[in-house]
């Protein structure tokens, strides 16, 4: 600390590290307790009812944890949920079953892939390894995640076939398989 013309100045390291600390605590809130199913987040390039062709949407590649190329517009064409996940959270790591699960059920008529972010490339890899059935993608730079306009894990986008998102946001494991079983309907 130091005193300049009568003010208390605070080291800027220390200024950094309070951001750092704030922001560690905004990113971890989105994983500390039950998400409410009413909330849905959407971003202002990415909306519910979109008519953006797939083309634009999924016009992207990406590393899958397994370190393959994937590439976006294999997708067109039939409904997608995209899954967005963190290592650390509890809520992600609740929800892997139920979403492996969905994968194997309506396998041939939804693609189901995973995008895992918010923490070091290492760390979605080795989790993301453990995930069977579906892709999983390393977007630990967030570039799939900014696409889309998510910003909190366990967030879903729901594309239907035509290529418009019908839902970004959280769901639950009821309210997820129905919005997909009302899709391949």
């Amino acid at each position: 600390m130091t005193t300049t013309g009568g003010r208390l100045e605070l080291p800027r390291r220390r200024s950094v590290t309070a951001s750092g600390l704030l922001l560690t605590a905004v990113v971890v809130s989105g994983c500390a307790g039950t998400p409410s199913t009413g909330n849905t987040q959407t971003a202002p390039e990415v909306t519910a009812g979109q008519t953006a062709a797939p083309a634009d949407l999924l016009d992207f590649t990406a590393r899958t944890v397994t370190g393959a190329t994937f590439d976006g517009r294999r997708l067109a064409g039939k409904p997608v949920v995209l899954w967005f996940w963190s290592p650390w959270c509890a809520t992600c790591r609740a929800q892997a079953g139920w979403v492996s699960a969905l994968a194997d059920k309506y396998a041939g008529q939804v693609s189901v892939v995973g995008v895992g972010g918010l923490d070091e490339s290492a760390a979605v890899r080795d989790y993301g390894a453990t995930l069977r059935g579906f892709p999983q993608l390393d977007d630990a730079k967030g570039k799939i995640w900014t696409r889309f306009g998510v910003v909190v894990q366990s967030s879903y986008v729901v594309l239907d076939a035509a290529g418009r998102v019908q839902h970004q946001g959280y769901l639950d494991s009821d309210e997820l398989d129905r919005r997909v079983a009302q899709l391949v309907g």
